[in-house]
């Protein structure tokens, strides 16, 4: 097999996420970008690699409809072998569609789940599937079609789970939602053209893309560089789903904490802020969530999370419910409702330059902001009005930083201001 040096094969946004697969960091790898960003060239080359590091390690690549298979995957894995410079080693068969690894036997077999009854029968003669490739996730209906084509395919082995995907332009796409709640099995990584060699994808490329950004600067973020961009439905265009590293979450001192109370089944949400009022930034550092949560437990989850903060906003719906955990030892001030508070806090929200929210520490806070939309009308037309749903964390962050926010506003105003 002739030598070939990787990183001139792989884009360098990739090295860091090769390397994670080489030490089985994760078990899931949602590699998220725009067009021409290189992903689906750097996992086909991936799929082979593990081939050859083990020996009874196979693959099996979806597409959600057999039909695009053989024009799209199946051509990009016999690419793959031809730049590893191991094409002789590699055999092709249309009927079953498969790759072979002639030295051993190993195969990569590629089918649509267009027929969820056909993974069931997918058998191997030898080894087992080390790696599942689901290409233009985006397609299949929902998590749970991923989830049932895993369990009836991976077993036997360390089985890597790989999906590659352009982001819908709405953040309440199954997608999106998976990939902002984030866990500790799975990495989410983004990329896009610009981290691509130029000669890869030729000077056209770049003159189209530019082409798309100076007319349409929205339908370029979405295209090219993969961002869910919303398309005028979604409240919260600021938001960035991140990890807040440790060295970050130290340097945060300005700590606010808010409590939205749960009634019948919806949850208690608690938020710890920090919020930079120079850099219009809001750092979201840490959540409790629960359903019927007993205000002894509230309280004590509650407590353990203050840290740097003087005092907790609460939701003043039930002013009982506020005096419970004062006598508990909190202390907690209600939050100053009224007519049109809540539209002020989610524009005050709205206004800031960056929400961070980390998704390991505060996943429903990511989950709720990021897929977060405006009320739709019959005929689906975007409503100037919020749901009063699934924004539990919504409100926690507004009773947060109402009063630093209320004292931004409440500015002087001098005589000649008024006109007096």
């Amino acid at each position: 097999m002739e030598r070939r040096y990787l990183s001139k094969l792989i884009a360098p946004s990739f090295y860091g996420v090769h390397r994670d697969i080489r030490r089985r960091g994760h078990g899931e790898y949602w590699l998220a970008g725009g067009r021409g960003s290189g992903k689906s060239s750097f996992l086909s080359i991936e799929l082979l690699l593990e081939m050859l590091r083990n020996r009874e390690a196979n693959a099996v690549v979806f597409r959600r409809v057999g039909a695009t298979v053989r024009e799209s995957v199946f051509e990009q894995v016999l690419w793959a072998a031809q730049v590893l410079g191991a094409a002789d080693c590699f055999r092709p068969r249309l009927t079953p569609l498969e790759i072979e690894y002639r030295p051993t036997g190993q195969k990569v077999l590629f089918r649509g789940a267009d027929d969820p009854g056909k993974t069931k029968s997918i058998k191997l003669a030898r080894g087992y599937f080390g790696c599942l490739w689901f290409e233009e996730a985006t397609e299949f209906p929902g998590m749970e079609t991923i989830r049932s084509i895993k369990a009836s395919v991976a077993r036997g082995g360390e089985t890597t789970t790989f999906l590659s995907y352009n982001p819908p332009a709405s953040m309440g796409s199954w997608v999106n939602q998976e990939a902002a709640a984030g866990g500790r099995g799975r990495m989410v990584h983004r990329s896009d053209y610009r981290s691509v060699p130029r000669e890869w994808l030729g000077e056209g490329f770049f003159a189209d893309a530019e082409e798309l950004r100076r007319r349409d600067e929205r339908a370029y973020r979405h295209m090219y560089l993969g961002e869910a961009v919303g398309y005028g439905a979604q409240v919260f265009s600021n938001v960035e789903i991140r990890r807040i590293s440790p060295e970050e979450a130290a340097g945060c001192d300005r700590i606010y904490c808010g409590l939205d109370f749960g009634f019948a089944v919806d949850p208690d949400a608690f938020v710890r802020l920090h919020y930079d009022r120079r850099r219009g930034e809001v750092l979201f550092l840490e959540e409790y969530w629960g359903v019927r949560t007993p205000m002894e437990r509230l309280a004590e989850e509650i407590r353990g999370r203050m840290e740097g903060a003087g005092c907790v906003t609460c939701d003043s719906a039930d002013p009982r419910m506020i005096e419970e955990m004062r006598r508990r030892g909190l202390r907690a001030v209600g939050a100053r409702k009224g007519p049109g508070s809540v539209e002020r806090g989610i524009r005050q929200l709205q206004e800031m330059r960056k929400i961070v929210i980390d998704p390991e520490k505060c996943p429903n806070a990511a989950r709720e902001f990021s897929t977060y939309e405006y009320l739709r009308g019959k005929d689906g037309e975007v409503l100037a009005a919020y749901p009063d749903r699934n924004n539990h964390t919504i409100d926690a962050a507004r009773y947060a930083l109402e009063q630093a926010l209320t004292r931004r506003e409440a500015r002087p105003v001098s005589r000649q201001g008024l006109g007096i």
